[in-house]
């Protein structure tokens, strides 16, 4: 089996050039550059926006897991700026929470739990409301938010090799599953 390698130098293709593990719901992605990185993220970005009346009905949570300097934010910054945000993008990890707007009619929030010290944060900020219908959030550090923060639709587990990333990506739902194989078409 082969592992897709994405390569800005080959924008909008999956390749296979190294080891692969994939199954109906999660395939494994390595990222040469920062560069390959944030093309796959403009691919992620494309095909939540060819989805936008999907996710107004019903909304998308992303989740995006990895160690400090894993590439989380730089994916999310370069998801944001394929979505057409054009002002400052920053990392929500003092503020909790950042928004945006994407498409046509879509809500993007943008989280960092990093700096929870117990999960009932979530629910004490009131954060479950910015989750459903006409939303899409990005979580980081969500494991500091459960039980309370609601189920993904699509993860992505960053870890570093070197100077490289291997990207683990798992869908949950229906929507993440059509999302994770246009991705990787």
């Amino acid at each position: 089996a082969f592992l897709p390698v994405f390569s800005s130098r080959l924008p909008c293709v999956c390749t296979t050039l190294a080891l692969m593990q994939k199954t109906a719901d999660i395939i494994t992605v390595f990222f040469e550059t920062q560069a390959d990185t944030e093309a796959f993220a403009r691919r992620v970005a494309q095909a939540l926006l060819a989805h936008e009346s999907d996710i107004a009905q019903h909304g998308f949570n992303l989740r995006l897991n990895g160690g400090l300097g894993a590439g989380k934010t730089t994916f999310t910054r370069a998801l944001l700026r394929a979505c057409g945000v054009t002002g400052r993008v920053r990392s929500p990890t003092f503020e909790l929470v950042e928004d945006y707007e994407i498409g046509k009619t879509l809500a993007f929030h943008h989280f960092d739990f990093y700096r929870f010290e117990s999960a009932e944060e979530f629910d004490e900020a009131g954060f479950r409301e910015l989750f459903g219908q006409g939303m899409v959030t990005a979580c980081e550090w969500s494991e500091k938010a459960a039980p309370y923060l609601p189920d993904a639709d699509l993860e992505i587990s960053l870890s570093v090799k070197d100077l490289s990333r291997d990207a683990s990506l798992k869908a949950y739902t229906p929507l993440g599953r059509v999302v994770l194989m246009e991705v990787c078409a």
